[in-house]
């Protein structure tokens, strides 16, 4: 498979050291990421309701220019090369296009149902990557990832049954485009987090995502109220941490053992939505999240592999 922003090797600069081969700090901190994007997700839900999903991502990303910028500038950075910067910009636009269908979706359509869908996305991201990478996939990752899609299977089952909103179709079919999206995304994350350091990936992602959605602002916008912006602000916040931690995360361990921390999002939107919208999980949620769990477990012991050096 060709890969369109090409395949180059690691940049040396003073920044690199060696890291263990052993997945398992990159694995936790992979799933604090990961838990920290769910509660920006919470946030948005709530701002999505009261502003319209394109409002919400629009201000987000707004705010969250200012806040990656003043952390990227902090580390006198020097500028991407053109392909570097080509890669930012091409993730960013799968990032915009990602995130525009989900924060739709899950503004009509619960947030656990919403994450149980898109997790047809680090399935298909693990066979993405080893095209796309060169990753092996390895006996374990797949296993984890069907013991975890058979969970997501059980909760999709006794969800099928239950009446939904006017748009739940077009949520649902939402949530399967973000999930393609998110499943380029991953690799692509993985592929960036190689050749650049966290901070400058958060802010050329949030930049690019910001660029995408301004065209549209004249006429879909909506200004937000004085309480409005404190949500706001706190959502750029939250996805800033988040996006640091899982760039960092990816610099020092394979896509396809990162992959199944996103499995672990769906407990934390279980709790969340449950919390603050009343959307209570049932039983077949809860079996559904041990499966899940169970599925992480089995993927992240992976076979040693031989130390490299990423990023800081």
């Amino acid at each position: 498979m060709a890969w369109p922003f090409g395949r180059q090797r690691l940049r040396t600069p003073d920044l690199t050291a060696p890291v263990r081969s052993s997945p398992v700090v990159p694995f936790l901190v992979a799933c604090l990421g990961i838990a920290i994007f769910c509660c920006m997700d919470a946030v948005m839900k709530g701002l999505g309701l009261a502003l319209g999903s394109y409002s919400a991502l629009l201000w987000r990303n707004a705010a969250g220019v200012g806040l990656t910028g003043v952390a990227y500038a902090a580390g006198r950075p020097r500028l991407p090369d053109r392909a570097l910067l080509r890669l930012h910009v091409g993730r960013g636009i799968v990032v915009a296009g990602m995130a525009s269908l989900w924060f739709y979706a899950i503004t009509v359509i619960p947030l656990a149902e919403a994450i149980a869908i898109s997790f047809v996305a680090p399935l298909a991201a693990i066979f993405l990557a080893a095209a796309a990478l060169g990753e092996r996939v390895g006996a374990r990752a797949v296993a984890g990832s069907l013991v975890a899609l058979t969970g997501v299977g059980a909760i999709l089952a006794a969800r099928l049954g239950q009446p939904h909103g006017p748009d739940a179709l077009v949520g649902v079919a939402a949530v399967l485009g973000s999930a393609l999206l998110y499943a380029v995304n991953l690799v692509l994350q993985r592929h960036q987090a190689q050749r650049a350091a966290p901070r400058e990936i958060a802010f050329f992602q949030t930049l690019t995502v910001l660029a995408c959605l301004l065209p549209f602002a004249w006429w879909a916008a909506r200004w937000p109220t004085p309480g409005d912006w404190l949500p706001i602000a706190g959502a750029a916040l939250l996805s800033a941490v988040s996006l640091l931690l899982l760039s960092w995360a990816y610099a020092r361990a394979e896509a396809q053992t990162l992959v199944a921390t996103e499995y672990t999002g769906f407990v934390w939107l279980a709790i969340l939505g449950w919390l603050f919208f009343g959307e209570s999980p049932g039983s077949a949620t809860v079996a559904g999240a041990a499966l899940i769990v169970a599925g992480c477990l089995v993927a992240l012991h992976q076979p040693a592999r031989p130390p490299q050096e990423a990023m800081l």
